[in-house]
């Protein structure tokens, strides 16, 4: 059975027990994270501005009030004797809104009263939600926001799960976003709350918790997820999540970013798809670097987006079958057929196939000396898909 190693892990182990799965006493208990709470975009309104809204609203109805009662003064009756002036209809107003109601000031003709009636008193309700808006808006809020965290759950299929918004995390979801995946349509999972806040800034769906734990990934619909992407920052976490997520989804696309390259084959037991050394691949573009700047340069264009060179996966087109890779208008690196990736180099792909795929090297822009293949000049997009 294959070993995990971390750089962080110094736990020993038992026979019995892999050291994969064998964290410090001291790690052991972040293992065990808070209930994950699912975190979506809101748009955020500072505290003084929503209490200054309540003062007008508040001094608004008020003055509605007075206006109508002054107005109407002729079919009020004041016990002190005398027309009603400015200062009575404030007063009447101010007692009549908070429901205090003294009886010294009344209205007496049919019309005051249907007037109370119609307009006051509604106006008298309005003013009491607006006193009460702050537990009021609490209710509502965690009401809406449950309706909204439902709805949300409801609509998610066939979406992508990046459990981890760090460095590797933000990069894999600019590169989505860049490729035409909708905001949507991706979920972060990560137990810090203010990695999920910034995912959430971004217009991202966000779960809060520790992802190695079946519950916080239900909350974030990994059953019906297509693809997972796993970024954490050490091994042996990528590793239980994994786990988790292979066994609560067995056709999803999981891609897992490992540090160290003898961990891969336990992480390919584990359910990954896909495995990403970054440390290693990070210190061999270090050295080629060095070794050759220009060559650096090269790798650094390719990883980028929207610029320079981009590396693409496209379908063969039909005047392209029959054809060598070698041949085609695009620099071809490697051909995918039957599920396999084959070199373009390899005897076994010399011609293309319907069907097949072809990994292309081009311009990250359509340009005119290098147009997109099959695309005409009418058409305002290609006809295939970028990896």
């Amino acid at each position: 059975m294959s070993t995990l190693r971390s750089p962080h892990a110094t736990a020993p182990t038992t026979p019995s027990t892999p050291a994969a799965l064998v964290p410090s006493r001291r790690r052991l208990r972040t293992f065990v994270a808070a209930p994950a709470d699912v975190r979506l975009p809101a748009t955020y309104v500072p505290p003084l501005r929503q209490i200054g809204l309540r003062v007008l609203v508040a001094f608004a109805l008020l003055a509605l009030v007075v206006a109508v009662v002054y107005i109407g003064r002729d079919g009020y009756h004041d016990n002190a004797g005398g027309p009603l002036s400015v200062l009575d209809a404030l007063y009447y107003a101010t007692v009549s809104l908070t429901t205090t109601g003294y009886g010294d000031i009344t209205p007496e003709t049919p019309t005051a009263r249907l007037i109370n009636v119609v307009l006051v008193t509604p106006l008298r309700v309005a003013f009491l939600i607006v006193l009460v808006g702050t537990t009021l808006e609490v209710l509502a809020t965690r009401s809406r926001e449950q309706w909204r965290i439902s709805r949300w759950r409801s609509r998610l299929r066939d979406h992508i799960v990046v459990v981890g918004y760090g460095t590797k995390g933000r990069s894999a979801i600019d590169t989505l976003l860049n490729g035409g995946i909708p905001a949507s349509q991706i979920v972060v999972v990560d137990s810090d709350q203010a990695a999920v806040a910034e995912a959430n800034a971004a217009g991202l769906g966000g779960v809060v918790g520790d992802a190695t734990r079946a519950d916080v990934l239900r909350r974030a619909e990994v059953s019906t997820a297509s693809r997972i992407i796993v970024t954490t920052h050490r091994d042996d976490a990528a590793v239980l999540v994994t786990l988790t997520a292979r066994q609560l989804n067995h056709d999803a696309n999981v891609v897992v970013a490992v540090r160290e390259a003898e961990n891969i084959p336990l992480l390919r037991q584990s359910g990954a798809d896909v495995t990403v050394t970054s440390s290693e691949a990070v210190g061999r573009i270090m050295g080629l670097s060095t070794v050759s700047p220009m060559l650096g340069t090269v790798l650094e264009d390719l990883l980028s987006y929207g610029e320079g060179l981009e590396v693409a996966e496209r379908a063969v087109l039909p005047r392209e079958e029959g054809r060598s890779p070698r041949e085609l208008d695009d620099v071809a690196v490697a051909v995918v057929r039957d599920g396999e990736i084959h070199r373009y180099f390899d005897p076994t792909v010399a011609q293309l196939l319907r069907g097949d795929r072809v990994i292309v090297v081009r311009p990250a822009e359509e340009l005119p000396w290098a147009p997109r293949p099959g695309v005409e000049p009418s058409d305002g997009q290609p006809s295939e898909s970028e990896a």
